[in-house]
């Protein structure tokens, strides 16, 4: 079953291809954001901060110490994070779930054949 996750999508410039993304639990990020206190735990999937800039469609990497010292004064986690809920806005997906894809083509099919012929015949 796939978790149900959404982005938190940040972009410090209108102009800016450059987009920082936090993932969150949905139904948690909107108690938290209407106030109600609730553990940051809880309302993030991850402590991880995610960077593209070529959008939100593009390829997502960590941003590098450096970078997120320019854009946000700091690269503590925790406090990255909170700007990322508070000035980001909410964009809802369909989920991520893991296995559901090769991330990397170069490992092959996946497939296991413990018979020793190789592909054939999959």
């Amino acid at each position: 079953m796939v978790k149900a996750l959404t982005k938190v999508v940040y972009k410090p410039d209108t102009q800016s291809t450059d987009e920082f993304i936090a993932i969150v639990n949905p139904a948690e990020y909107k108690k938290w954001k209407e106030g109600m206190s609730i553990a940051l735990s809880e309302v993030v999937d991850s402590f991880d901060v995610f960077h593209s800039n070529q959008g939100s469609q593009g390829l997502l990497g960590k941003p590098s110490n450096q970078q997120l010292d320019t854009v946000f004064g700091t690269h503590k986690d925790v406090d990255v994070i909170m700007q990322v809920l508070e000035k980001g806005r909410e964009q809802a997906s369909e989920g991520f779930g893991s296995g559901m894809f090769n991330p990397n083509q170069t490992r092959g099919s996946a497939v296991v054949d413990s018979r020793g012929r190789g592909l054939t015949g999959i």
